[in-house]
């Protein structure tokens, strides 16, 4: 560590970060940069190495926060003008772990209001741009956090995954973003979208960070019931590797004292990779296409076999998504009425028209149409209709990435059916803009991890990425195998 090393001081770091923040203000990446605090912290973190006290693993390092983490430095808004005012009293828990090991915030992201979106121009403070095409989109909802880390301006990023939030925003921006397994890191502290398929996760620019970050944030909280036991750090047994179609285990998951997932005698070798033949049609972009063909070949060479897979629920993913993520979206925004934080408006004689007016003038329209549609799908009359035909779809998604997972080890797809597209392309068409989760809310639905990876760039340099996916707790062996791809 070049801090604890005494090579360079947190301060220096944290200063730098700050400086490419601002260079970089027409990107519109930050809501709100922690200038103070951050030098302060990173002072304390110096005063501590001098004494030859111990520091965390991420001593000095800074990092950006998405802007629906709860943390009592700055407004946390969730890019929303209904939240704006609010200071939150408590901090999150992956936020906690994560300073505690000495990381520092040096700013919050920008992002689709409430996280509703793919593109980050939902958001109340405009759009971010791509990092490296400033007419395009950086992808949503996190599309703050994936240009920090694209730009360079910090190491990491936290992000949160409803149904590609950090997946679709870091291919956009050619990083590496992980949506762990449900319930792999708690949720406490940051704000609601869908209780059900929200995940917290990180972009980074490397796999080994995101494994660092990952044995910090994970493991079980008193105050989310959701969260899994550690078993990104203490789980023991035999990895999934291996069991596909009766064969030994390939891999082995090691013990907490090791620094990495997979020891030097046990280097990925001969797994299966499944290949989702109904991913394969002109809806995707050709250079796409391309780049995950290049990536089995390199696969190949490597000794690990293709698998064509046929996953015919998938195709009920996306109105499945669209259905109960809606539903578990009008009950969670249900409590912004600026009657308690955040906005209100001063436009009301009588109560109703104070609710009325604040949640008029408070929400995007993204936020309402979403509440509309869940309100709808939840009335007397339609919840058999569509609720409850979407959780049985949800089941049968689940029972075939289950089936997959018996005959593969890992799943390899793209995370878009496109590239980037530009700025103003799709933000008046929301059936265009729902389209473009249509390879990733799958596995929000399912509980499974994906990690997207970098796969080279357009004619134009537009970023590619493709999405590895595992079965559930298989976090570990993931992002390990991500170097597979490099």
């Amino acid at each position: 560590m070049k801090i604890a090393n005494k090579k360079v001081t947190a301060e220096r770091l944290v200063k730098d970060a700050l400086a490419k923040a601002k260079h970089f203000a027409d990107y519109n990446i930050f809501t709100f940069l922690n200038e103070e605090g951050a030098i302060k912290k990173a002072r304390e973190i110096d005063a501590k190495i001098a004494k030859g006290e111990k520091v965390g693993k991420l001593a000095g390092v800074p990092y950006a926060l998405k802007d629906n983490f709860l943390s009592p430095e700055g407004e946390t808004t969730a890019s929303a003008h209904i939240l704006q005012g609010f200071t939150s009293p408590v901090t999150a828990t992956a936020v906690a772990k994560l300073e505690a090991e000495g990381a520092i915030m040096i700013g919050r992201t920008n992002l689709d209001a409430f996280a509703h979106g793919s593109s980050t121009e939902n958001s109340y403070f405009g759009p971010t741009l791509n990092a490296f095409d400033r007419e395009r989109v950086a992808g949503g909802s996190s599309g703050g956090s994936a240009v920090a880390v694209a730009l360079d301006i910090v190491e990491f990023a936290t992000g949160t995954d409803t149904g590609g939030s950090i997946r679709q925003p870091a291919s956009f921006n050619g990083v590496y973003g992980l949506k762990p397994t449900y319930g792999c890191i708690s949720r406490y502290g940051v704000v609601a979208m869908a209780s059900s398929t929200d995940c917290i996760g990180f972009f980074t620019k490397t796999p080994d960070d995101m494994d660092l970050l990952m044995s910090i944030a994970s493991g079980q909280d008193s105050k989310d019931m959701t969260t899994l036991p550690d078993y990104y750090n203490t789980e023991l047994e035999r990895s999934h590797l291996g069991h596909a179609q009766g064969r030994s285990p390939k891999l082995t998951v090691l013990d907490e004292t090791s620094s990495s997932s997979i020891s030097n005698n046990h280097k990925a070798s001969g797994c299966r990779v499944g290949i989702i033949k109904d991913f394969d049609n002109d809806s995707v972009d050709a250079e796409i296409r391309q780049a995950l063909k290049e990536k089995c070949e390199l696969l190949k060479s490597k000794g690990h076999e293709i698998v064509e897979l046929e996953m015919p629920s998938l195709k009920y993913a996306l109105s499945a998504y669209y259905i109960i993520v809606p539903a578990e979206v009008a009950s969670n925004l249900s409590r912004y009425d600026g009657i308690r934080y955040g906005f209100r408006s001063d436009d009301s004689a009588v109560l109703d028209d104070l609710y009325d007016h604040t949640r008029s003038e408070g929400f995007m329209p993204e936020n309402k149409r979403r509440i509309m549609i869940g309100n709808f799908v939840l009335s007397s009359g339609f919840y058999d209709a569509y609720f409850l035909k979407a959780a049985k779809a949800r089941t049968l998604i689940i029972k075939e990435y289950e089936k997959a997972f018996s005959k593969v080890d890992f799943i390899l797809t793209p995370v878009a059916p496109n590239p980037a597209f530009k700025l103003g392309e799709k933000v008046n068409d929301p059936v265009a803009m729902y389209l473009e989760d249509v390879m990733s809310v799958s596995l929000n639905l399912a509980g499974v991890p994906g990690l997207t990876v970098p796969a080279g760039k357009t004619k134009t340099g537009l970023p590619l990425g493709l999405q590895l996916v595992g079965p559930r707790r298989s976090d570990k062996n993931l992002i390990e195998f991500a170097k597979e791809l490099k």
